[in-house]
């Protein structure tokens, strides 16, 4: 596990480079988003909110980055919004250097996504999956090598995948369902890395991280939908105390999408107090994570549930 002392400075320099990054309205989104357009990349945000999302537009447009920005419509909870954003993504763009499937929501009262998925499994992880189903030609057909990287937790070490009750329909814990939601996250970068060996395509990478504690809008919303303001004044409290700021807590991601060596495969973190904070680091994710049999029942199941089938077959010819 190689420790750093990585930070934004550290980021090559990105103009001519195509990222998207879903969620990038708020939080570890729009940092990273922020810190691509200043090292010159064109930034597609991806979003649910488009009132948002232009407004997180307008502030990072005011700091004048080199790079350029794009709102994009992406309802991560609607197949049929991850299916037009994709189209209209590949209709409009020529490449796709770096896919940052971030966006999430943690720890909610149980609700169901448009097609019938409980929320947190649906929006972070068969959400993501079928994104990076839908543009992995475009990721392929990009000249040079391109990078998925998939934002999972820490609290995916308490995660289990329980394929008799994906949906939580028999019973609803919001922490156990995140914690499988994240722990899918990790499974399926890995065995998306898998999948790209096994069929000779060594210019896409898939690249898992976490954030550690990061100060975030995220935390706050399962209370606030409990309407619960003992846990929300409890939440705020924490990540006055213990979080370390969003900026910080994208440094894995950025890594994980810029940073050279890198493998396909690897899982960064931050390396400090606890996995918690901290500049990011090479680290191992729990056992579960590496079960290939597991990894493929997931795969099996989320391609059924999303109708998405990737294709591994012979490389897009590029000019």
């Amino acid at each position: 596990m190689a420790r750093t002392k990585w930070t934004t400075e550290s980021m090559p320099e990105l103009g001519g480079k195509t990222v998207v990054v879903t969620g990038a309205n708020s939080g570890l989104g729009y940092e990273a988003t922020r810190a691509f357009a200043q090292k010159g990349a064109h930034v597609v945000m991806a979003c649910r909110s488009m009132g948002s999302a232009e407004d997180a537009k307008r502030q990072i447009r005011s700091e004048g980055p080199r790079g350029s920005l794009e709102v994009a419509k992406l309802d991560l909870g609607s197949l049929d919004s991850v299916r037009e954003f994709a189209d209209s993504f590949e209709a409009d763009h020529e490449d796709l250097h770096v896919l940052c499937n971030n966006a999430g929501v943690m720890a909610i009262p149980r609700r169901e996504t448009e097609d019938g998925f409980e929320m947190q499994f649906g929006v972070n992880h068969l959400g993501h999956f079928a994104l990076t189903g839908h543009l992995l030609d475009s990721l392929r057909e990009t000249p040079g090598v391109t990078r998925v990287v998939t934002q999972s937790s820490g609290v995916h070490e308490r995660g289990e995948i329980d394929f008799g009750d994906l949906q939580s329909e028999r019973a609803y814990d919001k922490w156990d369902a995140y914690a499988q939601s994240k722990l899918a996250n990790v499974l399926f970068a890995y065995e998306l890395q898998r999948k790209l060996d096994a069929a000779d395509v060594d210019d896409v990478l898939s690249v898992a991280c976490h954030p550690g504690y990061a100060a975030t809008n995220l935390q706050k919303r399962g209370p606030e939908r409990e309407g619960s303001m003992l846990k929300l004044w409890g939440m705020k409290a924490m990540n006055a105390v213990v979080a370390q700021s969003a900026a910080q807590g994208a440094l894995p991601m950025l890594y994980a999408a810029t940073a050279a060596p890198i493998e396909g495969g690897e899982y960064v973190g931050p390396g400090g107090l606890g996995n918690m904070r901290g500049a990011p680091e090479i680290q191992q994710s729990s056992d579960i994570s590496y079960d290939e049999n597991r990894a493929e029942r997931l795969w099996e199941s989320s391609a059924e549930l999303t109708g998405v089938e990737y294709e591994f077959g012979m490389a897009p010819e590029v000019e």
